[in-house]
């Protein structure tokens, strides 16, 4: 069977260059005569895999010598709890409620201190970006809290919040190296790698150093604190190994395509052929405001739940997978990250206005 084109908002589409480079590696990587997934991770080998792979990443988002780049397991939704364990030392956060995600971090750290929602959009199934030029943010607040690309909904920040001088913590799992970024406008900025960097299983966290202490909450586990796994060059414990090696072959990937630059132009010029579509489009229409529409994840419906349904089978059975909306909202949703070529994105265009005029 030939590959299709896969739109799952995560774990999600990886470039065919990389995935052609595992497989010739699988077997034998660089001369050992064995596979990453069994090297042990305290091998020289491994090392040299895990310090190109951080060098590689501080060099394409530019990271300042004052952060550490952390390669940890339990995904994005294990940082809900411990970012508060580790910096709510006031035991007061605030947070934008934006999406599920969000609503789910904002939850986790209402169990260690007084975690404040200054700003949501549930109001309107969280299909826009509030103002945040001028929020009531606290007095005594440790950090504000933001999920910056909401995956479900297909909302970006295209502006940050005025945080009033608090430190910014920021969940980019489905909006990482899409673009470029000013990692020192964030405290700590994160993701789950699945979505846009590589296969599932971990986070990379990027933490201003001066927030990595022992000065956590009491309680914290030792395999909860960022410490920990700052002193130790993320090895403390076996980290996904297999899952920073392929991480790294992404990032080297994304240089030779010219890094965070061009992969923006790309996915602006991605999504733009997608929300033209759907704009001018008299049966499917996007769901989110337009000042505020994500280039990665683009929901959209018929307003019919049967017609969607029978949109979903019949993409499915011409090779365009993975398009049916979180259960949570319904429709459809296509993740169109940076491995995903614009061929597949003419691709779908064509099939809906086909489509389209099958079932005007």
């Amino acid at each position: 069977m030939s590959r299709v084109y896969n739109f799952s908002a995560g774990p999600a589409v990886l470039p065919e260059e990389v995935l052609q480079e595992l497989a010739d590696e699988m077997m034998d990587y660089n001369g050992t005569g064995m596979s990453v997934m069994e090297m042990s991770h305290r091998s020289a080998a491994f090392q040299d895999i895990i310090d190109t792979t951080e060098r590689d990443l501080r060099e394409l988002m530019g990271i300042p010598d004052n952060y550490k780049v952390l390669f940890l397991q339990g995904g994005a939704s294990q940082q809900f709890a411990m970012i508060p364990m580790n910096i709510m030392r006031n035991r007061v956060a605030d947070y934008i409620v934006t999406g599920q995600w969000a609503k789910k971090a904002y939850e986790e750290a209402s169990k260690y201190g007084k975690a404040n929602k200054i700003a949501s959009s549930e109001d309107r199934t969280f299909s826009y970006i509030p103002d945040c030029s001028d929020l009531p943010v606290s007095p005594d607040a440790d950090y504000v809290y933001i999920c910056e690309n909401n995956t479900i909904y297909g909302t970006k920040f295209w502006t940050l919040p005025n945080t009033k001088g608090k430190d910014l913590v920021s969940d980019v799992s489905s909006c990482f190296l899409s673009e470029p970024v000013d990692v020192s406008k964030y405290a700590i900025i994160y993701g789950g790698v699945q979505k846009n960097v590589g296969p599932a299983g971990m986070v990379i966290t990027i933490i201003r150093d001066d927030l990595i202490t022992d000065n956590v909450l009491p309680g914290t586990p030792t395999m909860l604190t960022y410490k920990t796994h700052a002193d130790a060059g993320s090895l403390y414990n076996t980290p996904n190994a297999y899952c920073i090696y392929v991480c790294g072959k992404v990032f080297k990937w994304l240089k030779r395509m010219g890094g965070l630059a061009e992969m923006k132009k790309r996915n602006e010029e991605k999504a733009k052929l997608l929300y033209d579509f759907l704009d001018g489009s008299k049966l499917f229409k996007g769901t989110v405001e337009k000042k505020d529409r994500s280039l990665m994840n683009v929901p959209f419906i018929t307003g019919d739940t049967q017609m969607d349904a029978k949109f979903v089978k019949a993409a499915a059975a011409e090779g365009l997978v993975n398009l049916k909306g979180h259960r949570s909202v319904g429709g459809m949703r296509a993740s169109i990250y940076n491995a995903m070529p614009m061929k597949g994105v003419q691709t779908l265009v064509d099939f809906m206005k086909k489509f389209e005029e099958e079932n005007a």
